[in-house]
């Protein structure tokens, strides 16, 4: 009895564990004629297809569950659909309509696999399609092109994502779903992810400690990794950019391949840059930077579900601009010798998807290396750090229904600093931090029309760090210290569709962020001035509140978003008044209760009449201030960009031709915060034009383009070398090619 009673259970499991399904179908148009690569793709088991020359495709060995499965084609709206698969193969055919503009996307960050319009949470997509975006230097000002987020730069090199006023420890950055971690408390080093083999950038702009924990409290940016290749197919491509501003060349080589079951790709990268010019012409003494890196990736599906291992590397020489350097280099160039910063960051990371029936589960794992080092004279170590951090996910997306979604999990990271060989500088102490967490996330449809989302998190965070120096040398000493904190956060949202056109979206988050470990124990040089911290500091708290409209047809969008969010012992760091024996300005950290608020408009009209054209406009505006009046670092001033574009699908031998000419116009900001000045306003124009050539059925895609066309002289709010008078990067012609090859 007992081994009949075995024999059933294990045939139970392997009916649970084990089934499959295949999906197939034909993708039209409104006039069904079929469509030709269109691309199929389901995010929860990371697999896709195109359509063939009939239109028809086939997915197989698809685990039963529950799934999102998403038909896209360039000038058609994406069609997203909720499938459940059973015993029996499914055939899905679809029909796609003729669309300029994209209505929605699938995202991953809210959560769950949903549409934009699903999930309470305004998650915003920048898609970083080679055909229409600018080439540039630096990554962040593609990211500051969505209403809302900015950046601080330190001149093309470096740069930090800035969300509604809020950045640094405020900010999360996550690389595929995995918290990057960098030393990124700092404005002056840099976002350490590069834009080749990103497929898109997501951004929840307010509080996601539910999801993320501490440091979402402004919000997130996630890069979401490049899509295999189609099932049984190799592609990849080849990307040259040249930039005459900073005599830079970035070459990047990528190849992909995918069978039925198996998948992988690997990625290589090289960037070099001088000096750069300013507005007017004069060269930024060693502004210069260069880097190299390395993506690799492979996985399986299979009747259980996916399996991936993902490994980036990164190795940036970034150099200072800070008085030494200037006084020792007077000629441009671009090999970095004497002050600069060197980091090297290694991620590894393991993502794993495992279908029960109606039960998921992610189990996910990363560790990461940076090493960072600043170089004074040459060869000379001034500082020498390395950060490890492990981090682990396990969630539970539980039976759910056409209405429903429950998802419980834990969350969790170990980090460890350590200061090697004995450098001159020890900025950060030998330390050890510890986060566990444990959440919940239900969302539920009431009457078709109305989506609820709400969820419940508890973290509880460890740091303890080793003594430095001897308490008999009161300038250098600092105590070991033990620090423990717990906090809840939480979130509830709802969605509303009037029409299928309207779409109302509100949410109240409450997050935290505990104190970081510079923040409690700075005490050192960090290049132009002397930080201290403060082992006294508490977790911030923020209660957000924001609301937002959403209307579309197929040639026009419109959007609206406001929010005030309050928080609590708000922390950042300040000047003292004091200085130190060698001149330098000390810098402290503090805490004061703050608020900010403001909003984001956009506007995307494309004529009916006048197929061929897009107009674009985006305004975004914050304001924050501490209780005392006071206003809070680092908030953007009032942005306006306008956007006009004219496409042409085929234009004599010449494919998917455009010319594009931006505006951005910064007003000025008069509320500077107590140690900064105001800015003076500007406006830049860019132009970018671009076509795809074919020769000997090979497509070859080229841009030009021209970034700040007048030569404007200027400084942005933002930008950290105004604290030495140097004006932001001047004109920039900028050509690049790319060669697809395969499915690409």
């Amino acid at each position: 009895m007992k081994n009949v009673l075995l024999t059933g259970l294990m045939i139970l499991i392997y009916h649970f564990a084990f089934s499959q399904v295949n999906i197939s179908g034909k993708i039209t148009d409104n006039n069904n004629q079929v469509l030709v690569g269109a691309s199929i793709f389901m995010p929860d088991i990371n697999k896709g297809t195109i359509s063939n020359n009939e239109g028809y495709y086939e997915l197989e060995n698809i685990p039963k569950g529950k799934y999102k499965i998403q038909f896209k084609l360039i000038g058609f709206s994406s069609h997203i659909l909720t499938i459940n698969t059973a015993e029996d193969d499914l055939e899905i055919n679809v029909n796609l309509n003729e669309s300029p503009i994209e209505m929605e996307e699938l995202v991953v960050t809210g959560g769950y696999n949903s549409t934009q319009h699903e999930n309470a949470v305004k998650i915003d997509i920048l898609k970083l399609d080679p055909r229409n975006i600018q080439n540039t230097t630096n990554f962040m000002e593609l990211i500051a092109e969505i209403p809302g987020v900015d950046m601080i730069s330190k001149g093309s090199g470096v740069s930090k994502p800035v969300i509604r006023g809020l950045s640094m420890n405020d900010v999360l950055v996550l690389n595929n779903g995995v918290r990057f971690e960098n030393y990124q408390y700092s404005s002056h080093h840099p976002l350490g992810i590069d834009e080749f083999g990103i497929s898109d950038v997501e951004i929840i702009k307010g509080p996601a400690s539910l999801l993320y924990g501490s440091d979402a409290i402004g919000g997130v940016i996630n890069f979401i990794k490049e899509k295999p290749a189609p099932v049984g197919s190799l592609s990849g491509d080849y990307n040259l950019q040249l930039f005459s501003n900073s005599l830079g060349m970035t070459n990047n080589l990528g190849i992909k391949a995918s069978g039925n079951k198996v998948f992988g790709g690997i990625r290589i990268g090289q960037k070099t840059n001088a000096d750069y010019l300013q507005g007017g012409g004069e060269f930024v003494p060693n502004s210069r930077f260069n880097e190299m890196s390395l993506k690799a990736n492979a996985g399986l599906t299979n009747k259980i579900g996916s399996f991936k291992i993902f490994y980036d590397y990164n190795n940036q020489k970034l150099g200072l601009v800070e008085d030494h350097a200037l006084e020792d280099i007077t000629e441009r160039g671009r090999k970095n010798e004497i002050f600069y910063q060197h980091l090297n960051t290694h991620l590894l990371s393991l993502q794993n998807k495992l279908f029960f029936n109606n039960y998921k589960l992610d189990l996910n794992a990363a560790y990461q290396s940076t090493e960072l080092s600043h170089i004074g004279e040459e060869n000379e170590y001034e500082l020498q750090m390395q950060l490890q951090t492990i981090t682990y996910e396990a969630k539970v997306y539980l039976p759910s229904t056409d209405k429903s979604d429950y998802i419980l999990g834990i969350q969790g990271y170990n980090q460890k600093n350590t200061n090697l060989n004995s450098r001159e500088t020890i900025l950060l102490p030998d330390a050890l931090t510890n986060n566990y967490s444990i959440f919940a996330l239900i969302q539920y449809t009431f009457f078709e029309k109305l989506k609820v989302q709400g969820g419940l998190r508890y973290d509880l965070k460890e740091i303890a760090s080793e003594a430095v120096g001897q308490p008999t040398e009161p300038l250098d000493y600092r105590k070991a210290l033990d620090k423990s904190y717990g906090s809840f956060s939480g979130s509830l949202g709802a969605t509303y569709d009037l029409t299928e056109s309207l779409l109302f979206r509100t949410n109240f988050g409450a997050a935290y962020r505990t104190p970081r470990l510079a923040e409690l124990t700075s005490k050192g040089q960090h290049e132009l001035r002397f930080e201290l911290g403060d082992e006294n500091l508490v977790p911030e708290n923020s209660y957000e509140t924001d609301f937002s409209f959403h209307y579309h047809k197929s040639n026009i969008t419109l959007d609206l978003a406001v929010f005030y969010n309050r928080i609590n012992d708000f922390i950042f760091i300040s000047p003292t008044g004091d200085t130190t024996n060698d001149g330098l300005s000390i810098y402290k950290y503090k805490q004061a209760d703050s608020k900010l608020y403001g909003g984001e408009a956009g506007i995307h009209f494309h004529p009916q009449s006048m197929k061929y054209l897009h107009l674009e406009t985006t305004f975004s505006t914050v304001i924050g201030v501490q209780d005392n009046g006071d206003y809070l670092p680092f908030i953007p001033a009032n942005k306006l960009r306008f956007s006009l574009r004219l496409e042409k699908e085929k234009l004599s031998f010449l494919y998917k031709s455009y010319v594009a000419l931006n505006t951005l116009t910064a007003f000025a900001q008069n509320n500077p915060a107590p140690d900064e000045t105001a800015t003076d306003s500007y406006t830049l124009l860019n132009i970018n034009l671009g076509t795809t050539f074919i020769i000997n059925k090979q497509p070859l895609l080229f841009s030009f383009g021209i970034s700040n066309l007048l030569d404007t002289k200027y400084i942005d709010h933002l930008s950290t070398l105004k604290e030495v008078n140097f004006y932001n990067p001047g004109r920039n012609v900028s050509i690049s090619l790319r060669v697809p090859f395969g499915n690409s």
